[in-house]
C-alpha cells in the first residue's frame, strides 16, 4: 500500500533539529522523499505499524506533528504529478 507521510518538526532548538533529521532518516528507510517533509512509502501493514511506532517515539507531540495518508494498493490512479522532480517508480526494475 502507498502511504504518504508529512511532518512538521519544530526546529527552534538543537533538540528539535536533531528530531527533524531523525524523522527524515527514518522515513527515508521506508520510502522516497518527494518534497521537503513529504515522503511516499510503499509498505505492507506490518511495516506501516513499525514506521508509525518509530516516528512516534522520535517526535515531541507537544511541538511536532505527523500525518499519514493511506492511499492503498490502487495508488497509481490516485497520484498525479506536474512539474520538476518526478519521482522514481520504486516498484519498477532499476537499471544502472
Amino acid at each position: 500500500m502507498l502511504i504518504l507521510i508529512t511532518y512538521d518538526v519544530s526546529t527552534m532548538t538543537s533538540a528539535g533539529q536533531k528530531r527533524l533529521r531523525k524523522v527524515a532518516k527514518t522515513c527515508q528507510n521506508y520510502g522516497q522523499r518527494v518534497q521537503n517533509s513529504v515522503f511516499e512509502c510503499i509498505i505492507d501493514s506490518t511495516q506501516y505499524v513499525s514506521l508509525k511506532h518509530e516516528l512516534s517515539s522520535i517526535i515531541n507531540p507537544k511541538e511536532d506533528s505527523l500525518r499519514f495518508y493511506k492511499l492503498g494498493d490502487n495508488h497509481k490512479n490516485k497520484v498525479e504529478h506536474i512539474g520538476v522532480k518526478e519521482s522514481i517508480d520504486i516498484e519498477s526494475p532499476l537499471i544502472f
